[in-house]
C-alpha cells in the first residue's frame, strides 16, 4: 500500500524517511536543484520535493512536464520556504508516466467553461480536487445520518414504467428498432418491446420508496435520477443523484423536522470533516462562504406558511421580475427574498396550493391546499421539496381522474392505500444542489464528475 500525501503531511517529522506517488503540478529547474510541487489527490496540500545534481537521473527530472507521474523516496524536513511546514529532501524519483508541453493543464489558473470541455483531467486541478473531495464525504456522511437515525437504505429501480412527477420528461429505454420499430394504430407498438409496455429512466426513486415505508416504517433512498428536460440552467442536469427518506406515521411537522435535523448535521460535518477544502472554497470560490454555513449549521428553522409568505412578498415593496399571486409557485428571487430579506436565515415554506403541486401531495381540509414543503436557505432559495403523502384510497384516485392521470400503470402504488395504508411523508434532496451549497459553487456542471446535459455527453 502507497503512502498519501495527507498522511505524510499529518504526521510530519514522524514519516521521515518516507515514500509517495503523485503528479506534478509545477516544475522549476536550474543547474545544482530542481523544486517539485507534487500532489496525490488526497488532500488540497501537495509537497514540494527538492531534487538536486547528485541525483543519478537528475538531468531527465529537470526536463520533466507538468501532470507527469512520479515515485518520489526521500527525508521529510521543515521547510526554509513561507507557505509550506514541510519539503521533501529527494533520495530518489521514478518517472512513472510522462507528460509533454501539450498537457492541457499547464495554467495555474483556468476557466470553469474550458474545465468542463476536458472533464476527465480536471479532477486535477485544485477546484476540482476539493470539490469531488467534498462531495466524496458528503456521500459517506448522507449514509451515516440515516444509519444513526435507523432508515433502511433501499436500492429503488432505475429502469422504470412509471412517471413520478408526471411531467412525461423520461428518458425512453426501448430495444426496438429506432430505425423501423413495430407499429401499432400509428404509434410504436410497445407490447413487443424487452418489457412489453413504455420504460424509461427514473425521475425519483420516491413511489417506490413508500412502498418500503409502508412495510419498514423509515426508508431512505440515494441514487442517480435523469430528467429529459432541454433546460441549460446552471441549476440543471439531465442526469444528478437524490437522496428521498421516507417516513410511516408521520406528518408534515415530522418531515420538517427531519429535514432541519439532516441539512444541520450535513452542514457541521462539512465544516468540521472538511475543513481544508471547505477553507480553500471559502478563500478562492466565495469569501464568507464558512461563516454562512456555519450559521445554518446553528441556526433554528423558521416555519411559514405559503398564504402568509405571498402575504409578506407583497407587502414588502420590492420589485420582482416574477409576480406575486396565490396560486402561483414561488419563483427563486422570492425564495432568496424570504430567505434573505424577510426571515434572514433558514425557513420551511409550508402548505401550498393543491393546484401547483404533485397528485401525490395531501389535501388538507380547506380543499385548496396541500400538505407540502419547500425548505429555503440564504443564497439559493430552495434546497429541500416534500410532503405528507396522500393515505386515503379515494382522495387519491380522485386526485388522480382530477390530473387525468391513467390510474392502471400505478395499480402497485393504490393497492398500498388498500392494505395497511397510514399517515406518512418523505422529502427529496439534490445531493448536486448540496454540494453547490456547501461549496458555494455555481455551476451544477461544475460539482458533478461527468455532467450530462442536453447535447453533451462526451465522456
Amino acid at each position: 500500500m502507497r503512502t498519501r500525501i495527507k498522511e505524510i503531511l499529518e504526521r510530519g517529522a514522524k514519516s521521515a524517511p518516507c515514500s509517495f506517488s503523485g503528479w506534478v503540478r509545477s516544475v522549476r529547474a536550474s543547474k545544482e536543484i530542481c523544486f517539485i510541487v507534487l500532489n496525490d489527490g488526497s488532500t488540497i496540500d501537495g509537497i514540494q520535493v527538492v531534487a538536486e545534481s547528485g541525483l543519478p537521473n537528475f538531468t531527465d527530472i529537470c526536463r520533466i512536464g507538468t501532470g507527469t507521474a512520479l515515485t518520489v523516496a526521500g527525508t521529510l524536513v521543515e521547510s526554509p520556504a513561507s507557505g509550506q511546514k514541510w519539503e521533501l529532501a529527494a533520495g530518489s524519483i521514478e518517472i512513472i508516466g510522462g507528460a509533454d508541453a501539450a498537457f492541457p493543464l499547464q495554467k495555474k489558473r483556468h476557466s470553469f467553461e474550458y474545465l468542463r470541455t476536458i472533464a476527465h483531467l480536471r479532477p486535477r486541478t485544485n477546484t476540482f480536487g476539493a470539490v469531488f473531495r467534498l462531495r466524496s464525504r458528503l456521500a459517506q456522511a448522507i449514509h451515516r445520518f440515516f444509519s444513526e437515525e435507523s432508515f433502511l437504505y433501499v436500492h429503488t429501480p432505475i429502469i422504470t414504467a412509471s412517471d413520478c412527477e408526471g411531467a412525461g420528461e423520461l428518458f425512453r429505454v426501448s430495444t426496438l428498432d429506432a430505425a423501423e420499430p413495430p407499429m401499432l394504430e400509428g404509434q410504436p407498438d410497445f407490447s413487443q418491446d424487452f418489457f412489453g409496455q413504455k420504460t424509461g429512466l427514473t425521475v425519483s426513486g420516491q413511489l417506490e420508496g413508500e412502498l418500503f415505508a409502508l412495510a419498514f416504517g423509515d426508508i431512505y433512498t440515494f441514487g442517480p435520477t435523469f430528467r429529459a428536460e432541454n433546460s441549460n440552467t446552471a441549476r440543471h442536469a439531465s442526469e444528478f443523484w437524490m437522496i428521498e427518506p421516507e417516513m410511516a406515521f408521520a406528518n408534515l411537522a415530522d418531515d420538517a423536522d427531519l429535514a432541519e435535523k439532516f441539512v444541520r448535521y450535513l452542514c457541521r460535518f462539512a465544516l468540521d470533516e472538511c475543513a481544508d477544502d471547505m477553507a480553500f472554497f471559502d478563500k478562492h470560490i466565495e469569501n464568507g462562504l464558512i461563516e454562512r454555513i456555519g450559521k445554518v449549521a446553528d441556526a433554528d428553522f423558521a416555519r411559514m406558511e405559503y398564504t402568509e409568505a405571498i402575504d409578506r412578498l407583497q407587502k414588502s415593496g420590492a420589485a420582482f421580475a416574477y409576480p406575486v399571486e396565490w396560486g402561483l409557485d414561488l419563483q427563486t428571487e422570492h425564495e432568496r427574498y424570504i430567505t434573505e430579506q424577510i426571515v434572514g436565515g433558514p425557513v420551511f415554506i409550508l402548505n401550498y396550493p393543491k393546484d401547483i403541486k404533485a397528485f401525490y401531495m395531501r389535501q388538507n381540509d380547506d380543499g385548496r391546499t396541500v400538505a407540502a414543503m419547500d425548505l429555503l436557505v440564504p443564497k439559493i432559495g430552495e434546497i429541500i421539496g416534500g410532503s405528507q403523502r396522500e393515505e386515503r384510497l379515494d382522495r387519491l384516485e380522485s386526485r388522480m381522474v382530477e390530473l387525468g392521470i391513467t390510474q392502471e400503470p400505478l395499480w402497485w402504488y393504490l393497492d398500498s392505500r388498500r392494505w395497511g395504508s397510514c399517515p406518512h411523508a418523505g422529502f427529496g434532496l439534490g445531493f448536486e444542489r448540496l454540494v453547490m451549497y456547501l461549496s458555494g459553487m455555481e455551476n451544477i456542471r461544475d460539482v458533478i464528475p461527468f455532467p450530462r446535459t442536453p447535447r453533451h455527453c462526451e465522456f
